[in-house]
């Protein structure tokens, strides 16, 4: 039941993510006069859409019978026989195929999409993406990692008020604007005729100390249990309802299946910032970007080096390269590692857990996106950005050629992630 609701709860975030990110391509377009001919949450099938008449302003609900031809398909223009491609709104046409901009809901909860009108960098048509500036196109396409940014940011600034959990080593936060909790260790199951139950420990009692010693992670209690095996220790003991206690128990030889006979839950540390939360926010999501660009360079480091390791004749160097390779899988983690793996854990761990992941999400996609590849926002950047510098046309077979055989490459790059995913969660 936990894994299905990991996965429920990591479909919606992953939609409300991507749909972010497109709503900030949506933003950008609409400040710069590109036409937007449906904004989309979820992929189709289409469950619901409306339009907004391009005239009169108003939305109307679309029938499902004008599915078919609202889908911006061709425009007959006035005065010429010429068919065209894409929506197009100006007074002079005849026959438009789309009246106006479509909102619409869609039955795939993975993702949402942002269709401009023109989105050829060959269309020179007016208000379509293709007839923008160079800045213009800059500014659009790089909206949505920026979004995806602003949402981390604002996630973290909500954490640092309400409690920010600690994942990284030298985690970003002002020390003279932070105080810091750790919850108690919480006792979640008690083993039958073990030395706790014996002894009454009961579940949801707080481990304190341990014969005086203060602890604050499961992981001390068990420091503490194993260097006293078979002995006697004095347990200080919160009960749910306030009460303190000190409670002795006698502990099982090294040997025996278990030295104190329960679960516990893990002690989590929890930093509260008042007004220096959204410099904590700023700053953790600046922390996190270095941090996932530097991952991504040390896996392509180690991806390229790995691979050249395995046709050395030393073994010991193909040994090295097998590990390299190792990292590389293991660090790399697709939408079933993610999805399967990640939200139902952090779901499980609370809301303020799957809030972190989350923003720590959106700051990979951000970083993902901006990355030199043809197929994402920064590599059709770079790709329009060659043919400017260069002073040549970038023609529609071009763009679709090397966009096409570069997402080929990234859906199977996904296939591959998602196998090492499944092997993993099949071990």
């Amino acid at each position: 039941m936990d894994i299905f609701l990991g996965v429920i709860v990591g479909l919606i975030v992953l939609m409300i993510l991507v749909t972010a990110h497109e709503f900030g391509h949506f933003l950008a377009a609409r400040r710069n006069g590109v036409r937007v001919l449906e904004f989309g949450i979820g992929f189709p099938p289409r469950a619901i859409a409306w339009v907004k008449d391009a005239k009169t302003g108003k939305w109307r609900r679309l029938k499902k019978s004008e599915w078919k031809t609202e889908k911006a398909s061709k425009v007959v223009v006035a005065d010429s026989k010429k068919t065209t491609t894409g929506a197009s709104f100006d007074a002079n046409d005849k026959k438009l195929a789309q009246p106006g901009m479509i909102f619409s809901l869609n039955w795939l909860p993975i993702g949402g999409f942002c269709q401009m009108d023109g989105e050829s960098a060959e269309d020179s048509r007016k208000g379509t993406f293709g007839a923008a500036s160079f800045w213009a196109k800059t500014k659009i396409l790089f909206a949505g990692v920026t979004m995806n940014w602003l949402v981390a940011f604002l996630i973290f600034t909500v954490l640092a008020w309400t409690g920010m959990p600690k994942f990284l080593d030298g985690q970003f936060t002002i020390e003279a604007d932070t105080r810091t909790d750790t919850h108690p260790v919480r006792i979640t199951t008690v083993a039958e005729k073990s030395p706790a139950a014996d002894a009454g420990l009961r579940e949801g009692d707080m481990i304190m100390a341990i014969d005086g010693t203060a602890v604050s992670n499961g992981d001390e209690v068990r420091q503490i249990n194993s260097e006293h095996a078979g002995e006697e220790l004095m347990y200080e003991i919160q009960r749910d309802d306030g009460s303190t206690s000190e409670i002795s128990v006698k502990l099982n030889p090294a040997d025996a299946e278990y030295l104190l006979g329960v679960t516990m839950s893990s002690a989590q540390a929890l930093s509260y910032s008042t007004w220096s939360a959204p410099i904590v926010g700023a700053g953790l999501t600046l922390q996190l970007t270095g941090e996932t660009f530097k991952g991504v360079g040390v896996m392509i480091g180690n991806l390229i080096s790995g691979t050249a390791r395995l046709f050395s004749f030393d073994d010991t160097i193909r040994e090295s390269g097998q590990e390299a390779l190792s990292e590389v899988k293991d660090s790399v983690s697709g939408p079933v590692g993610i999805i399967g793996i990640l939200f139902p854990a952090f779901t499980s761990a609370g809301p303020t857990n799957l809030a972190f992941l989350a923003a720590l999400i959106s700051v990979s996609l951000a970083c993902m996106n901006v990355l030199p590849i043809p197929a994402l926002d920064g590599g059709r950047w770079l790709l329009i950005a060659i043919y400017k510098i260069r002073k040549k046309k970038l023609s529609k077979e071009t763009e679709e050629k090397i966009v096409s055989r570069a997402f080929v490459v990234l859906l199977a790059l996904i296939f591959i992630v998602t196998i090492l995913d499944i092997v993993r969660i099949a071990q």
